[in-house]
């Protein structure tokens, strides 16, 4: 090993030397955040933030994402070089078996309760004209066959309760309803469950009930589900690695969990005119949640559309 073999090693081992990164690096484990969000939870000042920031992504410990007009950090999968790969993943895991201070849970907290009332909000505000504005991106009709094809084609243990969470106006719910005994809809707003409601009434689906509550709040981890449905919905949840911790753990073993989403884009306008908090996502970072739920990755489908948006339909399953 030359010298300069040894320049890595030491940036990454004094990146590592210090309380404050080693809990930033505790907090990135599977969530991304921006500036301005860990300033909030460290109670931090930006430009020390930043500094803290910059040396451990020049060491390599973490990577940076550009959503609109904000980057956002989260934890690198691999080392800038190979042989540091063991010494980068023992460090991770030894700081995800520590437990954070009272006041960085609390600041966690309070920014996903900031980002999941900037989605109730506009969700609120906007939906008399929510299938224009979904239009605008991708409408149900360019990516529910797909869903279909995958439903019909994966392995489930039963048919007797499917969930779909977010089901917007209620037009997936009829072909749920159509394969289970029992189907529930769960969604965080009001207003969009009152579309959803005239769905099932226009429809006369019985078997479909609806639930207004918050997917990954763990109000429905009672629920022993033989599938689950989230169509176009992850992309306007404050943390998408915990609605998957959330719902593997209302599946019942061999159960299904589809997700429909759009795959990472560089259209920022989708956050003003959607209510996007994330501008979609890499096909590895739903495979790295999953993976980390206990969930096995299992069929999956991508469509290109003409206004530049891919989708990505994934099937993931629990053992």
């Amino acid at each position: 090993m030359t010298t300069t073999s040894f320049e890595p090693l030491e940036s990454l081992l004094k990146a590592a030397a210090d309380r404050l990164r080693l809990e930033i690096l505790r907090v990135l484990n599977q969530e991304s955040y921006g500036v301005l969000e860990l300033c909030t939870i460290f109670a931090s000042k930006q430009s020390g933030m930043s500094h803290h920031l910059k040396l451990l992504a020049n060491a390599g410990l973490l990577t940076t994402r550009r959503e609109g007009n904000s980057i956002f950090y989260r934890r690198a999968h691999q080392a800038q070089q190979s042989q540091l790969n063991p010494i980068q993943l023992s460090l991770f895991d030894t700081v995800d078996k520590l437990d954070l201070p009272k006041t960085v849970l609390k600041g966690i907290k309070q920014v996903q309760q900031q980002r999941a009332e900037s989605s109730r909000q506009f969700f609120s505000e906007n939906t008399h004209k929510f299938r224009a504005q979904q239009d605008l991106i991708a409408s149900p009709a360019q990516y529910f066959d797909g869903v279909k094809t995958l439903l019909n084609s994966v392995p489930l243990p039963g048919k007797k309760l499917a969930l779909e969470i977010g089901p917007g106006e209620g037009a997936f719910l009829s072909e749920l309803a159509q394969q289970f005994e029992q189907v529930i809809g769960i969604d965080n707003s009001a207003e969009m469950l009152k579309k959803a409601q005239y769905t099932i009434d226009q429809q006369e689906l019985t078997n479909v009930i609806l639930q207004q509550d918050t997917a990954g709040d763990g109000s429905e981890r009672s629920l022993q589900a033989d599938c689950i449905v989230v169509n176009m919905v992850l992309h306007h949840t404050p943390s998408p690695a915990d609605i998957f911790q959330d719902l593997a753990r209302c599946l019942k073993p061999k159960g299904a969990l589809l997700v429909c989403d759009l795959c990472h884009h560089s259209q920022s306008w989708a956050r003003e005119n959607c209510g996007d908090i994330w501008l979609g996502f890499e096909p590895e970072d739903l495979a790295q949640w999953a993976a980390n739920a206990g969930l096995q990755a299992g069929q999956d489908m991508y469509l290109a559309l003409r206004n530049g948006f891919r989708i990505q339909i994934r099937h993931f399953y629990k053992q």
